[in-house]
């Protein structure tokens, strides 16, 4: 059932713009102008729709959101170079706004659900990437297919011992230094196709995964942190509700 949550979060007036990205397991919200966005991140179905200037899907739409059709932005909204059909716009979408504040080639690793790896070329062409399980869906699945393991969800912070001895804060260390050492080992690889290529993180995994990727890398390719990519292309693509 849809339901709205106005009033609740704190997130800035309902004159303001909003502009929201459903996700697999959760939905994303910004509001504000366009270049100066409040983004948060909410439960499936929750938040208040009043004021919003775009939205787009990668997860379930539910159908009893009373979501207006003519501004939900597609694939072929975001303008990358000969991208498949396939991609999803949430992927395209994080690719195009880090290639347009890089001015050159990037990959981008998008820590959600699924983490995801995204490589575009210095003039704007999606050149591929990579999928994998992300540190909640790891964590899960851990959990419900062990007998001895707990349930748990992504920490709020890195373990701080390097080997840690209880069991939660071993699993949360082990698949939080696995995903760095992931995405550490296809930036080396998109540095040798592409020199000069930037690596950026964005998604809820990302504040966790920077300092590591810090260390793997230190010098060997620049590494930018930006939370809110895709909210932050779909304001720009979509500033107004007739744009």
């Amino acid at each position: 059932m849809w339901h709205s949550s106005a009033g609740t979060d704190g997130r800035g007036h309902l004159s303001e713009g909003r502009w929201l990205l459903i996700g697999n397991s959760r939905w994303h919200w910004a509001v504000g102008e366009p270049g100066a966005l409040c983004t948060w991140s909410a439960p499936a179905g929750e938040g208040e729709l009043k004021g919003l200037v775009a939205w787009a899907a990668v997860g379930p739409v539910p159908a009893s959101a009373p979501l207006p059709t003519e501004r939900r932005l597609h694939l072929e909204d975001v303008p990358l170079l000969e991208q498949p059909d396939w991609l999803g716009v949430d992927r395209a979408l994080v690719g195009w706004r880090a290639w347009c504040l890089a001015n050159g080639s990037v990959l981008v690793a998008d820590g959600g659900t699924a983490l995801s790896l995204t490589l575009i070329t210095a003039e704007g062409r999606f050149a591929g990437g990579r999928l994998l399980a992300g540190a909640a869906l790891q964590l899960r699945a851990l959990g419900a297919e062990t007998a001895d393991l707990p349930a748990m969800e992504t920490p709020r912070a890195l373990p701080s011992k390097l080997w840690p001895h209880a069991t939660a804060e071993a699993m949360a260390a082990g698949v939080l230094r696995g995903l760095a050492a992931a995405v550490a080992q296809a930036g080396r690889e998109a540095q040798t196709s592409w020199p000069g290529c930037s690596l950026w993180l964005t998604g809820g995994d990302g504040p966790l995964l920077a300092p590591l990727l810090g260390q793997l890398l230190a010098s060997e390719m620049p590494v930018q942190l930006a939370p809110a990519l895709a909210l932050e292309a779909l304001a720009a693509l979509r500033p107004g509700p007739d744009r």
